[in-house]
């Protein structure tokens, strides 16, 4: 996979556009070809159309829908040819599940992940639940339809459990809850706000409208604005 992967937090600000998705298509190349993967949940060609007009608003690109019906499986030749790959949004469990059997078979190409696509893309990920122990961590409509916190192996792109959603759905103290039970790190991105993970330089920045909150296992919380980034191993 490529050495910079770019982890979206979910939001739809359109003023957001060029900042979110900007760095990912330049790294992509001149007017790259995206792959935009979408399990589809009935409304796939819709939400491709929403996706495409982003990347669009950001720099000259020509996204083209890989769609995975729910329960389906992908077949990694549908991304030959791509520049780019752009996991969107969904029930995370199920991206997981389209994912996982296929990581190894995954286009070296820059990464974006949306929303479920940046959870997917840790090593642990954190594909939803609102219970710790029976008790609530986080507002049960963030659930993703799973009653205890789940982690699932994801694949790997960057070293901690991933967050997203983080001010908009309350979900920092689940991701708490989630560092606490695997002791190891992870982080927690708002909406509109995107985390530039670069393995050849080991640091993340952030930028957009949002914050990012790093967690580490002691129980440490900290809050970065844009501009700001973190060391890689915490």
């Amino acid at each position: 996979m490529t050495a910079t992967t770019f982890l979206i937090g979910g939001g739809w600000d359109e003023r957001a556009s060029g900042v979110l998705y900007g760095p990912f298509l330049a790294a992509a190349g001149s007017r790259p070809t995206v792959a935009c993967l979408l399990v589809d949940e009935g409304d796939g060609a819709a939400d491709f159309v929403r996706y495409a007009a982003a990347l669009r608003r950001a720099a000259p690109c020509t996204p083209v829908p890989v769609l995975v019906p729910l329960g389906g499986a992908l077949d990694p030749a549908s991304l030959e040819g791509a520049d780019g790959l752009l996991v969107g949004g969904g029930l995370t469990p199920a991206y997981q599940e389209v994912l996982a059997p296929v990581r190894a078979r995954l286009p070296e190409v820059p990464y974006a992940g949306f929303s479920a696509g940046a959870a997917v893309a840790a090593r642990e990920a954190l594909v939803g639940g609102w219970l710790a122990g029976g008790v609530a961590v986080c507002p049960e409509e963030a659930g993703e339809d799973l009653g205890e916190v789940e982690v699932r192996p994801g694949l790997g792109l960057v070293p901690w459990t991933v967050e997203v959603h983080a001010a908009q759905w309350g979900t920092l103290a689940r991701l708490v809850e989630a560092v606490r039970q695997r002791e190891s790190p992870g982080v927690a991105i708002d909406e509109n706000t995107l985390l530039t993970v670069d393995s050849d330089s080991g640091r993340a920045r952030v930028s957009g409208l949002g914050r990012v909150h790093t967690v580490r296992p002691a129980g440490f919380v900290r809050a970065y604005r844009s501009g700001e980034s973190f060391g890689l191993t915490m």
